[in-house]
């Protein structure tokens, strides 16, 4: 099977450019609002979509943060290779703020409950809310769907979706391919 290119850098930068719209209609001016990227994918998305909010909407209060969810992971200690860990950058006590966690892509959803366990080291936000590019949407293990979802894909088991960015020295785009690449 070959890889399938499901989304080019033009399409991802209008699905990337929705979102922060569909941000700004549900967070106005984001003054109760922090933004925080799952490491370390959903960080790519994180830092795309501040960008956006700050060049296009001139919002330039955003509190943002990055959360590593290694040892939270269900899976942290069946795995033949020990994990490594990211960092976690949130300046901001989290208690009574709205949160939206945010990710490349949504599959089973174990790493948005890890997400959710780790979160409640820095507060209880008063809401929470997910945003991730790719919502792999007949996989989930765990009830959890997103509140803003960029596309919505149908892959098989057998296939992994890859979220590839500019800052990987590639074009920005998404493939459906087989899961032993």
């Amino acid at each position: 099977m070959d890889n399938k290119l499901l989304l080019n850098s033009k399409e991802i930068d209008i699905i990337l450019n929705r979102l922060s719209c569909q941000l700004i209609e549900n967070h106005t001016d984001f003054a109760n609002t922090v933004l925080i990227g799952i490491q370390p994918r959903g960080v790519y998305v994180l830092h795309r979509i501040a960008e956006i909010l700050k060049e296009h909407y001139q919002i330039n209060n955003l509190e943002i943060g990055q959360l590593d969810i290694t040892f939270y992971r269900d899976d942290f200690r069946r795995r033949d290779e020990p994990l490594q860990a990211n960092t976690t950058s949130i300046n901001v006590v989290l208690e009574g703020k709205k949160v939206v966690l945010i990710d490349d892509v949504l599959f089973t959803g174990r790493s948005i409950r890890a997400a959710l366990t780790a979160i409640e080291s820095y507060g209880r936000p008063s809401e929470i809310e997910l945003l991730v590019l790719i919502d792999r949407r007949f996989s989930r293990n765990l009830p959890i769907q997103p509140t803003y979802s960029g596309k919505q894909v149908d892959a098989f088991n057998d296939e992994k979706v890859q979220v590839r960015w500019r800052k990987d020295n590639q074009d920005d785009a998404v493939y459906v391919i087989p899961k032993n690449n």
